[in-house]
């Protein structure tokens, strides 16, 4: 896992960054769950660019309204006792999304543990 400390200055449409919390640039697969109610609207699969403790930026091939309630699932890349695959399991609101890059404020978060396939040993 690359984790650096640097701070990301993503902008979208000129607008200037605002947050306050350091943002690490994690890259890792994720999907997501658009949902209204509690029927599905849409789903995708992304990449993240950056996490912090406040939001996550991730890479959408759609523009996600603004407001719309997301699920995000990323596989962590730490392993809990260095053995048990954890998955990074997230619920926030789209706060900006443009140029296929999508930003969330997490709202909520928790770990999961995945289970472990003969393949990956």
């Amino acid at each position: 896992m690359n984790i650096g400390t640097q701070n990301l200055n993503w902008k979208f449409e000129g607008v200037p960054e605002r947050r306050r919390n350091t943002r690490f640039p994690v890259r890792e697969d994720l999907k997501y769950r658009v949902r209204h109610s509690k029927t599905l609207v849409t789903s995708g699969t992304g990449k993240t660019l950056d996490i912090g403790s406040g939001g996550i930026l991730f890479t959408t091939d759609e523009r996600l309204a603004i407001g719309k309630v997301v699920e995000i699932s990323v596989n962590w890349p730490a392993r809990l006792d260095g053995v048990c695959p954890l998955q990074f399991v997230a619920m926030g609101k789209v706060v900006r999304s443009d140029h296929g890059k999508t930003a969330v404020r997490i709202e909520r978060y928790e770990f999961k543990t995945r289970g472990v396939s003969a393949a990956s040993g």
